[in-house]
């Protein structure tokens, strides 16, 4: 049984809107179901993926964050939200906006509000914790372009639920993995050979599954409470290169090679690098007692097995 057909029956025929229709929205979507439950509509700026949307019980409409004129069609149209699109990746006049969630907000408050959106954040907006343990109440701290847009685009939610009254949720989400998503598993990368820190100089991560996300995203749809963060993350508590070797030794490959952070900048890319700079561990009690949410895979032991 879905989780909306869970619901009380005045709320199953509702018209969601999943805007950045990934894996991770078609997952939702999957989770939702359709037909006498929910009308499924996805914003999508590439008539290609029409068909594979339709064939999913999704129906695509046409649009483009990039160009606010293409949104006035979505004012009015949807019950209920789900924003995962990413803040654009090119550098802007101004780095630190994300101008696809303004125009999205614009574009809903237009009129006959919805009654939730929940946006797809990440736990990068709290930046570097040393390693301390940190909740939602803990301050964003960004260290990044992408997660000072991240902060932008929050913000813009969350001005759209005091001004109107619509219940914005934001989903603080970490490293998404799953064995049947792409890229979404460690095994290539162990192929590789791809080194990581050693122990004295490694950080802690957080992970949650693509499963879950996925129901997390559709209980926050009628669950969230107004104007409210969760951290989206699992039980595990595991620093980077633990979590490597855990997946080395499931899989039956080598583990990686350990290197000191002072001569790691010759061996990894920029982009990894700033992911090893930033050490957290995230508390996800709101995503439990608020939710209601029981992790199919609380450990990525589990997800990964």
């Amino acid at each position: 049984m879905s989780l909306l057909g869970a619901l009380p029956a005045r709320f199953r025929r509702e018209r969601v809107l999943i805007v950045g229709c990934g894996d991770v929205g078609q997952r939702a979507a999957r989770v939702l179901g359709g037909g006498a439950r929910a009308r499924l509509l996805a914003l999508t700026s590439s008539a290609e993926r029409g068909p594979g949307l339709r064939a999913q019980g999704i129906t695509p409409l046409q649009g483009n964050l990039d160009d606010p004129r293409s949104l006035r069609r979505l004012a009015g149209l949807a019950t209920r939200v789900l924003h995962l699109a990413p803040p654009p990746s090119e550098e802007l006049a101004d780095w630190r906006l994300d101008p696809r969630t303004r125009a999205l907000t614009r574009a809903l408050a237009q009129r006959s509000l919805p009654a939730s959106l929940v946006y797809g954040s990440t736990t990068g907006v709290y930046g570097d914790g040393q390693g301390r343990w940190m909740d939602e109440s803990s301050p964003a701290n960004p260290k990044t372009p992408r997660a000072w847009r991240r902060v932008d685009a929050e913000a813009a939610v969350h001005w759209l639920g005091r001004a109107t009254g619509v219940r914005t949720t934001v989903l603080r989400i970490p490293g998404i993995y799953a064995p049947d998503r792409a890229g979404g598993t460690p095994r290539e990368r162990l192929m590789r050979g791809t080194p990581v820190l050693r122990a004295e100089d490694d950080v802690f991560t957080n992970h949650i599954h693509a499963d879950d996300l996925a129901r997390a995203c559709v209980l926050a749809l009628w669950r969230g409470r107004p104007q409210r963060n969760l951290n989206v993350v699992d039980d595990t508590e595991l620093k980077m290169g633990d979590y490597f070797d855990l997946a080395a030794d499931l899989y039956g490959l080598p583990r990686p090679p350990r290197v000191a952070r002072e001569g790691a900048g010759d061996q990894l890319p920029l982009v990894l690098l700033s992911f090893m700079s930033e050490s957290r561990r995230l508390r996800n009690q709101r995503l439990k007692s608020e939710l209601g949410l029981r992790l199919r895979y609380p450990t990525v032991a589990q997800g990964l097995a």
